[in-house]
C-alpha cells in the first residue's frame, strides 16, 4: 500500500483568545508543546479553532502564525472551508501562498448542496488552486452528507487526496478504501471511533482530544500505525473518557477548560460558545486524571 500524504495524530488546534483578541504568544506556545510531544501534523482554524467566528484577517493571521512556527517540522493542513465556494478558493489560495502543505476544506454548510453539487464546489477548488485539500464531511454540523460515490469521482481530480469523516459510520471506511484507489488519505474526525476507523483501514486522526493530551494521543496513533493493536487499544481504553469529557458542552469550552488548568492558556471562548459548565468540567479533570494528563 502506498504511504498516505498525512497520518497518524493531527490536532485540530484551539485558537486561544485574551482580552477578546487571539493570543498569539499562547497558540505558538501550544504549537511547540505539540510538536516536541510528537504530533504527525497541526490543523490550525478548524472547527475546534473557532473559525466560524474568526474574522477572515484572524484566520489568516492564525494560519500564517502555525505555519510559521512549525517552520517545516510538521505538515500544516489549514481550515480553508465556506460555504461559499468563491470564498473557500480564497481561503485555499491563501493557505498555499503562506506555506501550508494542504488545506482542510468542510462540505458547504447551510445551503445544503446536491451531490452534483458537492462535487462541482470541490472541482472548482481543485482547478483554481495547485494545493492538496483533504475534504471533510461532518453531516452533524452541516446538514449535508457527502456519498463516498461522490468522493470517488473527486479522489480522480489531482488535487482532491483525502477526507477528514466525521460521520462515525465506520463500515464506509471501506468501501472508500477500495472506491477512491491508492493514495487515498483516510483520516476520522472522531476521536472516539479512531481506533476502528483505522481497522477499517484508515491513516490517522484529526484530533480535539491532542490539544489536550498530545504525549498520549501520539503513543497512541504510533501503535496503530506499528500494528500494535493490544497497545492501541491499553492506550484508548486511557483515553476513552477523555474523548466524551470534551464533548460534555460545547466545543472547545471543555478543550479551553482543560488547557487552562494545565496553565497553557486562557479559557475564554467567543460567543456563542460560552465557558464549560460545572458538570463538564468535573467530568473532564476526571478523565484527565484517567489519561494521565494530570
Amino acid at each position: 500500500m502506498s504511504d498516505p500524504m498525512f497520518k497518524g495524530v493531527l490536532p485540530a488546534l484551539v485558537t486561544p483568545f485574551r482580552n477578546g483578541e487571539i493570543d498569539e504568544a499562547a497558540f505558538t506556545a501550544l504549537v511547540e508543546r505539540q510538536i516536541a510531544a510528537g504530533v504527525h501534523g497541526l490543523v490550525p482554524v478548524g472547527t475546534t479553532g473557532e473559525t466560524a467566528t474568526l474574522s477572515h484577517d484572524e484566520h489568516r493571521a492564525v494560519v500564517e502564525l502555525c505555519v510559521k512556527t512549525a517552520a517545516g517540522r510538521v505538515p500544516v493542513v489549514a481550515g480553508a472551508g465556506s460555504n461559499a465556494t468563491a470564498e473557500a478558493i480564497e481561503l485555499v489560495r491563501h493557505a498555499k501562498t503562506v506555506g501550508a502543505d494542504a488545506a482542510l476544506v468542510v462540505t458547504p454548510y447551510y445551503n445544503r448542496p446536491s451531490q452534483e453539487g458537492l462535487y462541482a464546489h470541490y472541482a472548482a477548488i481543485n482547478d483554481a488552486v495547485q494545493l492538496p485539500v483533504l475534504i471533510y464531511n461532518v453531516p452533524a454540523r452541516t446538514s449535508v452528507d457527502i456519498s463516498n460515490d461522490t468522493l470517488a469521482r473527486l479522489a480522480k481530480l489531482p488535487n482532491m487526496v483525502g477526507i477528514k469523516d466525521a460521520t462515525g459510520d465506520l463500515g464506509r471506511a471501506s468501501v472508500q478504501r477500495l472506491t477512491c484507489g491508492e493514495g487515498w488519505t483516510m483520516l476520522s474526525g472522531n476521536d472516539n471511533t479512531a481506533l476502528g476507523y483505522m481497522a477499517h483501514g484508515g491513516h490517522g486522526c484529526i484530533s480535539v482530544t491532542a490539544n489536550v493530551a498530545p504525549e498520549q494521543c501520539a503513543d497512541f496513533y504510533n501503535a496503530v500505525l506499528a500494528g500494535d493493536w493490544s497497545g492501541a487499544l491499553y492506550a484508548q481504553d486511557r483515553l476513552i473518557r477523555l474523548h466524551h469529557a470534551l464533548f460534555t458542552d460545547a466545543s472547545p469550552a471543555p478543550a479551553k477548560f482543560a488547557l487552562a488548568h494545565l496553565g497553557l492558556c486562557a479559557e475564554d471562548a467567543r460567543l456563542p460558545i460560552v465557558a464549560a459548565s460545572e458538570a463538564s468540567r468535573a467530568e473532564v479533570l476526571e478523565a484527565l486524571r484517567d489519561a494521565g494528563v494530570i
